[in-house]
């Protein structure tokens, strides 16, 4: 009974008249393109387990590069490895803290007061103190960064000199033609796979990483991720993926290089970098992704291959991919217009901020461009900057 059911849930997903073309089957797809003995193939559902073991291995190596390469670099930057001033042990205070609420109202402090025989202010001081201490150090955030950068900066430049020689960079109707009698090079393969592993990371490492309010919508952000790329891959759409992973790769390692800056306090070094990014993220994806991506996604396989059901719902994640750089553009719009008109801004739109400390003021006397301070003295990106994978990111 419970196998009978899985054969007819299996067949139900699988089903051709969804995934692929009229009058193509997974038969079809199933021999090998070339000749006996050539090594091409066609992508198949099984290539993306691939993924699982590869992106524990990049884990791995996150770890390795952090520990020996990444410290090493921060500590040389004058960055310490020491965290904010921790609070006066109190059992009364942390049962309150762990148990209650982080940020006690007026009327908890006054009993607290009562109770411990202390001025309020000097609760309250120790309450921020103690939301501080949870946060990790610029040291920490530098090396996360670092790892980032490292990564972003690599992959978007394989992606480059992969794309340079592949005819569908060059005229995008090639995404198309024979589609989708389309062999997969190994290079192709190992672009994909190796994206799509990098975002599998993030999504085991987000659980170990800085926490930050936007968890939940990163975390989300980064199963779409994988959604779309498993999603282009199972059905052959992955040349055009090709294109998309690329252009999205273009603004994300200058992203973090702005954080990289931030924390080492080289703050003009700072404010460039994050200009750039916003000015490249910007024409990528509000010129170059629409007109360039869309434009084929939707026109160009249309008039050579037709609609079929999961190319409307490819299609539709593209679309709504773009809703969404209209939103994140409009953010790093209003931030930088705000740093341009103060020379500093005054809240967040989007927080570097860790959850785990929410007083987070920012100290007007000590901030200075695109970049606030918070009271602890730590620096913060604002912004679309916050995040540091607004893309990945995408």
């Amino acid at each position: 009974m419970a196998a009978a059911a899985a054969a007819a849930l299996r067949a139900w997903f699988w089903n051709e008249r969804f995934w692929l073309p009229h009058n193509v089957t997974w038969a079809d797809l199933a021999g090998e393109p070339g000749p006996p003995g050539s090594g091409l193939q066609y992508p198949r559902a099984a290539h993306v387990l691939s993924a699982f073991p590869l992106a524990l291995g990049i884990f791995a190596v996150r770890l390795l590069f952090e520990r020996f390469i990444a410290k090493p670099c921060a500590i040389n930057l004058g960055i310490q490895d020491s965290g904010p001033h921790r609070a006066q042990p109190n059992a009364i205070l942390e049962k309150v803290f762990t148990s209650i609420t982080k940020s006690p109202d007026g009327k908890r402090l006054e009993g607290l007061s009562k109770q411990l025989d202390w001025d309020v202010r000097k609760i309250q001081r120790w309450f921020r103190h103690r939301r501080n201490q949870d946060k990790p150090t610029t040291l920490t955030k530098f090396c996360e960064s670092m790892w980032r950068f490292t990564f972003y900066f690599s992959i978007f430049f394989y992606g480059i000199r992969f794309l340079w020689t592949a005819p569908w960079f060059w005229d995008t109707r090639q995404c198309w033609y024979n589609y989708p009698f389309q062999p997969l090079t190994s290079r192709l393969y190992y672009y994909y796979i190796l994206e799509l592993a990098f975002y599998w990371s993030l999504m085991f490492s987000q659980f170990t990483d800085i926490k930050r309010k936007d968890f939940l919508i990163m975390f989300v952000h980064h199963l779409a991720t994988i959604g779309l790329i498993t999603f282009s891959y199972m059905n052959n759409m992955v040349r055009v993926g090709t294109l998309v992973l690329c252009l999205h790769d273009a603004s994300d390692f200058l992203l973090e290089a702005a954080k990289l800056a931030n924390y080492a306090k080289y703050q003009r070094l700072c404010d460039a970098f994050f200009m750039l990014f916003g000015v490249v993220f910007i024409v990528t994806r509000l010129g170059i992704y629409p007109f360039w991506i869309l434009n084929t996604t939707l026109f160009e396989s249309w008039e050579l291959i037709g609609p079929y059901p999961s190319w409307w719902l490819f299609n539709g994640l593209l679309v709504t991919l773009q809703v969404l750089h209209v939103i994140w553009s409009y953010l790093i719009i209003r931030t930088a217009s705000k740093a341009l008109v103060r020379g500093k801004v005054s809240k967040d739109d989007r927080s570097d901020v860790e959850s785990s400390s929410e007083e987070e003021d920012v100290t007007s006397n000590s901030t200075k461009g695109i970049f606030s301070t918070s009271s602890n003295g730590s620096n913060r990106l604002n912004g679309h900057v916050a995040g540091g994978q607004w893309t990945g990111e995408e």
